[in-house]
């Protein structure tokens, strides 16, 4: 369990995380990091799919809260493009401003995610008391948190990630190697097509 605020004396001592996954091995229910980032989303979609506001996109964007990874906009008639891990983020963000927890601690959840690997990130579980944010791998860390008095509520990242999978499979992405437009795909689709191609 390690804390991704600023409440490094009021946690147990960090200790190493067992990783959810083997790096490369990935939950059936999970798709592989190649696939998402080979479709973008504009804007509307990436909005649609986080449950938030076009100004709250906009506004994370300017204070480089969260940053489309794809694409940055870039002068006037710039379409923003956010990957799949972007909305993750995105949605992951919502739910922490939702739950009370300040910006400055949110900031350093994000860069910790963003400094994660796939594999990682399906099977972590944030917890927070409302001020800080912890990170916790498995059910016992968990459970030592709560007993601490520190968890008030968690976010299974896996679990969010299948409801952003489920949200983009209904709305429209773009390809981000040569613009086509996608509508009604699943982020899993394009590695399927790729490796058609390639057995081909």
């Amino acid at each position: 369990m390690s804390s991704t605020g600023d409440i490094a004396g009021r946690a147990r001592a960090p200790r190493p995380m067992p990783t959810a996954t083997p790096q490369g091995a990935y939950p059936e229910d999970v798709p592989a990091s190649g696939v998402v980032d080979e479709v973008g989303y504009r804007g509307p979609t990436a909005c649609a799919a986080a449950g938030i506001t076009y100004r709250q996109l906009d506004y994370w964007a300017r204070t480089a809260l969260v940053e489309p990874s794809i694409r940055p906009a870039h002068g006037a008639g710039t379409q923003r493009l956010y990957s799949f891990r972007d909305i993750l983020v995105l949605k992951i963000v919502k739910r922490l401003l939702d739950t009370g927890v300040g910006l400055q601690n949110i900031r350093v959840a994000v860069a910790h995610l963003r400094g994660r690997g796939v594999a990682d990130l399906a099977g972590m579980t944030l917890m927070s008391d409302g001020a800080s944010v912890y990170e916790c791998t498995s059910y016992d860390q968990v459970v030592d948190l709560v007993q601490g008095g520190q968890g008030v509520f968690g976010i299974a990242v896996g679990a969010v990630w299948r409801e952003v999978e489920a949200s983009l499979g209904t709305l429209q992405g773009e390809r981000t190697d040569t613009g086509e437009t996608l509508y009604r795909h699943h982020p899993g689709d394009e590695l399927a097509r790729r490796r058609r191609e390639r057995a081909g």
